[in-house]
């Protein structure tokens, strides 16, 4: 790309021209910190065809996203006015179908992308992939993920944290990228896929959030304010590049 277009610009740009110029089937996509499985592939392409006659369903077929050193599942989630992490015995099955999935590993299917049309590059960064995925569900089509299809990869910078009873992975993101992580879910929930329960669920994640910032980033108060002030602009549906990486 000719500038820095954002995760968002990017992945808008290589699906157009994978499945509206080129016209392929399935679209393969990638962020450059995601290393697949040698048989990942292959367990994708499985899994599409053993839907048979109900395949035109599905339009996104996912593989499962792993943090190579810890082994920590960034986990596909369900959306029920909010983000909501699937069961140990839904993550179990084969073959599960989820409503919220990250780009990179995916599958798309170019007649789901002619239909929905493509991902939100004036998002520029983060929740583009979700907000294409709820813009996917809204039409009738399914999001399956073939749990035997698996990569590394990395979201942010992360590090692991340990307190007495407690232990997550926590991704240390730069300020400019706490922005568009704050704005971005803040404008889905209030202007693409508004409700009370929604709007609720959105406060009160920003707000713990916020609360691990403080605790654990390395860069507290330029995060903090980022972060506040992408929730400012997601309520005024402010959108567009407003900060690059620098």
């Amino acid at each position: 790309m000719p500038e820095n277009l954002g995760h968002s610009g990017g992945l808008a740009a290589g699906v157009a021209y994978a499945a509206l110029q080129k016209r392929h089937d399935w679209i393969w996509s990638f962020d450059d910190d995601s290393v697949p499985n040698k048989d990942a592939l292959q367990a994708l392409l499985e899994g599409a065809e053993s839907f048979g006659d109900t395949a035109s369903e599905i339009g996104i077929v996912a593989s499962l996203p792993f943090h190579a050193e810890s082994g920590t599942c960034y986990h596909p989630l369900l959306w029920r006015d909010g983000l909501v992490k699937p069961s140990a015995e839904l993550m179990r099955q084969k073959i599960w179908f989820a409503d919220l999935v990250i780009a990179s590993g995916c599958m798309i299917r170019r007649e789901l992308v002619e239909k929905i049309g493509l991902p939100r590059s004036d998002f520029f960064s983060d929740f583009d992939d979700f907000e294409f995925c709820l813009r996917a569900r809204s039409h009738g089509y399914k999001i399956a993920v073939i749990t035997r299809s698996q990569f590394a990869h990395d979201i942010g910078t992360p590090k692991q944290i340990r307190l007495p009873g407690y232990s997550r992975l926590w991704s240390d993101h730069a300020p400019w990228r706490e922005y568009y992580i704050g704005r971005n879910i803040t404008y889905t929930a209030w202007w693409l896929y508004p409700s009370r329960g929604t709007k609720r669920f959105v406060v009160g994640h920003l707000a713990r959030h916020a609360a691990g910032v403080l605790l654990f980033n390395s860069r507290r108060l330029a995060c903090l304010k980022k972060l506040i002030q992408g929730f400012w602009d997601g309520r005024r549906a402010s959108l567009g590049i407003r900060f690059r990486p620098t």
